[in-house]
């Protein structure tokens, strides 16, 4: 069946339920085939990208991280949760009229994408296609009320993925968004750690962290880390 493409409308719940029914997965991790995990060959810029989680322990949001980031004029890409937006929606309102930001999509649970129940840090994933469909649906739903566009990217809670997951992503016109430096560990380390491993990035990376934990070392480790990248030359870009 051929389902619909960036030029038509996204294939409905039905149709992906039906074109995947029946696959197999072999890959479970964060980098399955399709996901950016690099900007495009060539690129001069470091991408950096902030997760807002949402949920129970995780609705809270760093305004030091985004300050700091304002004040620099330093791009970044927001990759928002549905439960997140819906407990600071002026907040991602806000965010969503800074052209300094591009908003992205975070899923709708924060599950694990994955079409046979696989887990991820205890977290259990979403079951079959259905369920795929479901968690990115409902977000892309929410963001482009908020923005009036429709998300152009997507990153699974956990960031875990598997490749059939990764595909019905693709198909619902996203692309799924991994990362190639993990600066603050899920929002857990430490200031002087989320700085050591910012300042590792180079370009063509892409840089995730949390927003949405400010009792943690990730504001203040990041404005080290990213006075030190601007002193070397490099630039910030939204992801492409």
């Amino acid at each position: 069946m051929q389902i619909g493409t960036a030029a038509s409308r996204s294939p409905s719940r039905l149709e992906i339920v039906t074109a995947y029914a029946g696959r197999s997965p072999r890959y479970w991790d964060l980098e399955a085939p399709g996901v950016l995990t690099h900007l495009a060959a060539g690129s001069e810029g470091i991408a950096l990208t902030v997760d807002f989680c949402g949920g129970p322990g995780g609705n809270d949001y760093d305004l030091a991280l985004i300050t700091a980031l304002r004040d620099r004029y330093i791009p970044a890409t927001l990759f928002l949760n549905s439960r997140w937006i819906t407990a600071n929606l002026e907040t991602a309102r806000q965010l969503a009229a800074d052209p300094l930001f591009e908003l992205a999509n975070h899923g709708t649970s924060h599950l694990p994408l994955s079409i046979a129940g696989k887990s991820a840090y205890g977290i259990t994933g979403t079951q079959n296609p259905g369920e795929v469909y479901d968690e990115v649906m409902s977000n892309t739903s929410v963001l482009a009320q908020l923005t009036g566009i429709s998300p152009r990217l997507f990153r699974p809670g956990t960031a875990y993925l598997d490749e059939v997951a990764a595909d019905i992503v693709k198909a619902l016109g996203m692309t799924p968004t991994g990362f190639s430096i993990n600066a603050d560990g899920g929002a857990t380390y430490p200031a002087a750690t989320v700085a050591s491993e910012t300042i590792k990035a180079r370009s063509g990376d892409i840089i995730i962290c949390h927003g949405n934990h400010p009792g943690s070392g990730t504001a203040e480790g990041l404005i080290r880390a990213l006075d030190t990248i601007a002193a070397r030359g490099l630039l910030f870009v939204h992801l492409d």
